[in-house]
């Protein structure tokens, strides 16, 4: 019996086949890889008003959550 065979009874047999990365074809639902320089770009787009009221809402709440549990503390 040969390593390769006894891994392949080992395995779950849900499990999904394991594939070598030179063997393994990207798909289109894969996500495309992004460079870390282009990741970092911490940029934040609202462009209708009511992404920019949610967003300071969120910003105002979180404000006043800490204020009052401070004053609870």
């Amino acid at each position: 019996m040969t390593p390769d065979e006894t891994r392949d009874e080992t395995r779950h047999p849900g499990a999904p086949e394991r594939t070598s990365p030179a063997r393994s074809r990207k798909t289109e639902t894969e996500a495309p890889t992004v460079a870390a320089e282009d990741a970092r770009q911490g940029e934040i787009i609202l462009r209708t008003r009511r992404r920019r009221i949610v967003f300071i809402s969120g910003l105002v709440g979180f404000v006043v959550l800490v204020l009052v549990m401070r004053i609870l503390a």
